[in-house]
C-alpha cells in the first residue's frame, strides 16, 4: 500500500489516541502530523507501520506532555523508536473534561501508562517498550496513576490477563512445566461446531492433556479482548479465524473454547503488539 494512503488509513486511530493522553483536539492533530512528517523523513525500513505509527504518536505526546512539566518527576528516558512494539487497537472515546481534570495530576509517563492500559487495552509489555522501561515498571507507573485519579486498580482483571499472557507465552515457548501451573486439574478444551470444521479439537479434558496440546503450539496467536473477556485468536491476513476464549478462576484456567461462530468473532478486538506481523 501507498505510504500516504496507509498513514491516511491510521490518522483517525491516532487522533484518538492523541487525543486521550493530551485532552486536546488541537495539540492532537498536531502530533499526528508531526508523526506523519517523521514518517517521511525516515529512511529505514518499516515492517509494522501500525506499530510504528503508534510509537511515535506516543512517544510525542509524551515530550508535550514533559514540557507542560516544570520539575520532572520519576520520569522515564526514552530510547530510539522501535519499528515493532505495538499493534493497532481500538479507538477510545475522546476523553472528557473530568477525566482531563484528573489527568493532569498525573506524571507524563503515568499519564502514557494509564491511558495507554486502562483506555486502549495495551499490555505492560508493549507499554514498557514504548516508554523505555520494564512491564513491572509501566504496571507500577499505571497503578499510581489509578490512585491520584481515584480508580480502584481492577485486581481480579489484572490477574486474568496476567494468566493469558503467561500461558500463551508459555506455550509459544514449549514451557510445559509452566503450563502445568497455569492449568486447573479439572481443565478443559472445548470447540463449537464452526471451530471444529476448522480443524480445532473438539474436546480435551485434563490438566496433562491440555498442556501437552498446547505445549509449543499457538506460536500464530495473539492476544484478544473476546467481548471484554481475555483471549487470544488466530489470525489469516488480518482477519480473526479462531478466537480462543479463556475462563480463568484462582489464577488457574479452567477452561479455554475455541470459537469461531461468526456473531462471537465479531466481538473480538486484537489487543497485542505482534498483531500485524
Amino acid at each position: 500500500m501507498d505510504t500516504t494512503l496507509a498513514f491516511e488509513a491510521e490518522r483517525p486511530r491516532l487522533v484518538g489516541l492523541a487525543g486521550r493522553m493530551l485532552a486536546d483536539e488541537t495539540e492532537a492533530q498536531d502530533v499526528v502530523q508531526q508523526a506523519w512528517l517523521r514518517l517521511q523523513g525516515t529512511d529505514q525500513e518499516i515492517a509494522n507501520l501500525p506499530g510504528w505509527l503508534t510509537t511515535v504518536t506516543t512517544r510525542l505526546c509524551l515530550d508535550r506532555l514533559r514540557a507542560k512539566v516544570p520539575t520532572p518527576r520519576e520520569e522515564l528516558e526514552v530510547a530510539e523508536l522501535h519499528p515493532d512494539p505495538a499493534e493497532q487497537v481500538a479507538l477510545a472515546d475522546t476523553v472528557g473534561i473530568a477525566l482531563a481534570v484528573v489527568l493532569d495530576r498525573l506524571t507524563p509517563a503515568e499519564r502514557v501508562a494509564f491511558v495507554l492500559h486502562d483506555s486502549f487495552g495495551f499490555d505492560f509489555a508493549t507499554i514498557a517498550t514504548i516508554l523505555g522501561t520494564t512491564p513491572t515498571a509501566a504496571r507500577k507507573l499505571a497503578s499510581r496513576a489509578r490512585a491520584k485519579v481515584g480508580q480502584p486498580a481492577p485486581e481480579d482483571a489484572l490477574a486474568e490477563w496476567e494468566v493469558v499472557d503467561a500461558f500463551l507465552a508459555a506455550a509459544k515457548g514449549g514451557d510445559l512445566g509452566r503450563l502445568l501451573e497455569l492449568l486447573a486439574p479439572g481443565v478443559v478444551v472445548l470447540g463449537d461446531p464452526a471451530a471444529v470444521s476448522l480443524g480445532t479439537p473438539e474436546r480435551i479434558a485434563g490438566r496433562a492433556e491440555v498442556a501437552e496440546f498446547f505445549n509449543g503450539a499457538a506460536k500464530a496467536a495473539v492476544g484478544v479482548f473476546v467481548g471484554d473477556r481475555p483471549g487470544a485468536a488466530w489470525l489469516h491476513r488480518g482477519e480473526v479465524k479462531v478466537a480462543f476464549d479463556f475462563t480463568v478462576v484462582d489464577d488457574l484456567v479452567t477452561r479455554i473454547d475455541f470459537r469461531a461462530d461468526p456473531a462471537v468473532l465479531a466481538r473480538v478486538r486484537v489487543r497485542r503488539g505482534d498483531a500485524a506481523r
